[in-house]
This record gives structure tokens, sequence and C-alpha cells, in this order.
């Protein structure tokens, strides 16, 4: 059997700080990213995936609105070239439909108006939804409460978390 060191492998070789900033750009929440990196090493790539999402719903209110700090409003074009912005880009392709100007418009507003409810950036796992769909979403998260919408954020945060962490062991790998 060849020795080969697989992504995971690698993960938990890394320092502290060096996982920290890996796992950054899944989460951008400092203390997501110590806990993550300090429960390792990590027997499988499914153990790294449940303890993230685990850590991302157990996340104080401020480490959630930090994490957020790095998520461009929807229907927004994430600026930079690094990984995380990259990944930001794919995620929201839906935005880049042909037509969409009335979608893009409505979302404008929609994200004015739960900024304005909420306080902070509307966070959707966006993968695979059209604009539309986002709109739809956005609009029936618009009528939750503070407790409602909170619990709301803390699983489409664990959503992108979890496809992000796919991603970074597939490109490590």
């Amino acid at each position: 059997m060849p020795d080969t060191l697989t992504a995971l492998d690698a993960f938990n070789a890394r320092p502290p700080d060096a996982a920290e900033a890996e796992l950054l750009t899944c989460c951008a929440s400092r203390a997501f990213a110590r806990k993550v990196a300090a429960l390792r090493p990590y027997g499988s790539v499914a153990l790294l995936v449940a303890a993230a999402e685990a850590a991302v719903r157990e996340l104080a209110w401020p480490d959630v609105l930090e994490a957020l700090s790095a998520h461009p409003r929807i229907g927004e074009r994430a600026a930079g070239t690094g990984r995380e912005a990259a990944w930001s880009r794919q995620e929201q392709s839906g935005m880049a439909e042909p037509g969409a100007e009335d979608v893009r418009a409505a979302l404008a507003a929609g994200n004015r108006a739960y900024e304005d409810r909420f306080g902070h950036v509307y966070l959707i796992c966006a993968t695979g939804l059209s604009g539309a769909q986002m709109l739809a979403r956005l609009r029936e998260r618009l009528r939750n409460d503070e407790e409602a919408e909170r619990a709301a954020v803390r699983g489409e945060l664990a959503a992108i978390t979890r496809l992000r962490l796919g991603r970074l062991m597939e490109e490590a790998g």
C-alpha cells in the first residue's frame, strides 16, 4: 500500500495557526477556527464536518457576527482573489442569470430592509439557488422574530461551512 498523505492527514498535521487560517476560509470566526483546530486530529472528514457544524451552532452571537462580516451581500460580487472570495462568487452564481435585473434590484432592496431589521448581512447558503429563490427566502425570513432569525443564520452558516470544508479537503487532496 503506498504511503500517501490525505488532505485530512495534512490538515491534522498542520501547526495550530496554519490549521486555523485554513478554517477561517470556511467560517470567518476566530472562535470557530480555534475550537475546530484544537479538536484535531480527526479520524475522518465526516468527523471534521460534524465538529465544525457543532462549533458553528455553539458560537456566541458576537462570533457569528464576526463570521458574517466576511460575507458579501447576496447579489454583490465578493472582492479579492483569495479562496474565500472565489468560493463566494461560485456560491452566488445563481445571481448571474440573464435577465435577472429585476431580481437583483429586489434583492438589493431586500438586503437593505433585512439589515435595517436585523443589523447584519442576510446570509443564505446560495449554492444551487437561483436569484428568485434567494429573494423568496429573504422575504420569508424578514417575517422572523430575532430568535428565529438567529437560528436561521446559524443554520445557513453551518451549511456554508460544511460546503467550504468539503472544498478545502478536495483542493488539498
